[in-house]
Parts: structure tokens; C-alpha cells; sequence
């Protein structure tokens, strides 16, 4: 009986270890795991962008972005914030001014070297320094006031490839005051994030 019991019991062990291994890998590190610099295309309203990642000096920041594109979590959400001459932030909010649910907010990797520059992408939060989950930034001018220096500054993890001129376009539409946000800055216009695809490898 107990020579039956040992390679069950073996199996049982092996089954719940690769299991709990597969539940691990759901936090964006699984989404071209050997890829340092993968590229999303982020399609809009307004055109098609492509951002290209660093995951060698914003691991935990790029593997939560390729997390919520994996599960399609940025699809129908808008850019909600724009103010030109520095940002165009969205990825939180549907049309309606819905909020979207989170993952758990991440650690800012904001002194990984990457720098708020024009045409990166960089992560929102909120005053406190770690409080970043889904909404994102493009910079739309050199913002060096976003940098790391005395304070946490705002983590940036890739650089815009493709569609640059989309981005100065979208920094430049009309805004407002919204009642709903109970924010200034607000497109008049909503600029939608149709789809974000994880692009192949170069």
C-alpha cells in the first residue's frame, strides 16, 4: 500500500507545484517572456501608434502594461487628460467616464534611468509613489519636472516608434471642464483606444 501511496502522492506534489508556476505567470512576464524590448500598437481614434517597451530597466512597469493589453483590459477607454505642451495621459476611463477596474498598483521603477522625454511613455499616479496600476502618459515636450530627484518621479518604460505625429495631434485637440471627471483638461471629442496587440519580435 505504501509503495502505491508514494507515487501518487509524488504525482499530486508535481501537479500542484506546476500549477501554482502557471498561476504565477499571469502578470505580463509571460507575454514574450525572452522579448527585452517588445512593441504594442495601440490603435486609435485618431490613428495607429507603436510603443516599444524596455523591459530591462522597467521590468515590473513594462510586464503590468502587457498585462492589461493581454486581457484587452485598455480597449474602449479613452485619453482623458491632455495638456498641451506636456501630457496625453489615458487608459482608466471608457467614453462615458466609466472608471475601469485594476490590477494591484506596482512599484515606480522611476529611477531606472529612463528619462520623462519627448515621445516616451511613462506611468500616471497617483501622490503617492506607488500607487501607478493601468493609466499611462505620453511626455509631449521634454518634462524634466517628471524626473526623479529629491521625490519619487513618474516611471518611464518605453518610447513612442511609431506615430509621433498622432501623438502632437492629440495634444493639441480642444479640451474642457468635465463635470463627470470634475477635471479640467478633458477632450471634447473623446479619443478612443480601439485595440492595444502585442506586435511579433523583431
Amino acid at each position: 500500500m505504501r509503495k502505491i501511496l508514494l507515487p501518487l502522492l509524488t504525482a499530486v506534489m508535481l501537479i500542484g507545484s506546476s500549477s501554482s508556476v502557471m498561476a504565477k505567470k499571469d502578470d505580463g512576464s509571460q507575454v514574450q517572456p525572452d522579448n527585452y524590448y517588445p512593441r504594442v500598437k495601440i490603435e486609435t481614434t485618431m490613428g495607429d501608434i507603436v510603443v516599444e517597451l524596455d523591459r530591462r530597466r522597467a521590468p515590473i512597469t513594462v510586464n503590468n502594461f502587457l498585462r492589461y493589453v493581454d486581457k484587452r483590459a485598455y480597449e474602449d477607454t479613452i485619453f482623458h487628460r491632455i495638456v498641451p505642451g506636456f501630457v496625453v495621459q489615458g487608459g482608466g476611463y471608457t467614453a462615458d467616464f466609466n472608471g475601469k477596474s485594476n490590477f494591484p498598483d506596482i512599484f515606480n521603477e522611476s529611477g531606472n534611468g529612463l528619462t520623462n522625454d519627448l515621445h516616451t511613455i511613462a506611468m500616471a499616479r497617483q501622490s503617492d509613489p506607488h500607487t501607478a496600476n493601468r493609466q499611462f502618459f505620453f511626455n509631449v515636450n521634454d518634462n524634466s519636472s517628471l524626473n526623479p530627484g529629491r521625490d519619487w518621479g513618474y516611471a518611464v518604460f518605453g518610447v513612442i516608434v511609431e506615430g509621433e505625429d498622432i501623438v502632437d495631434a492629440m495634444s493639441e485637440v480642444e479640451t474642457e471642464y468635465s463635470i463627470r471627471l470634475n477635471a479640467n483638461n478633458v477632450p471634447i471629442e473623446p479619443i478612443i483606444i480601439k485595440k492595444m496587440t502585442v506586435l511579433p519580435p523583431l
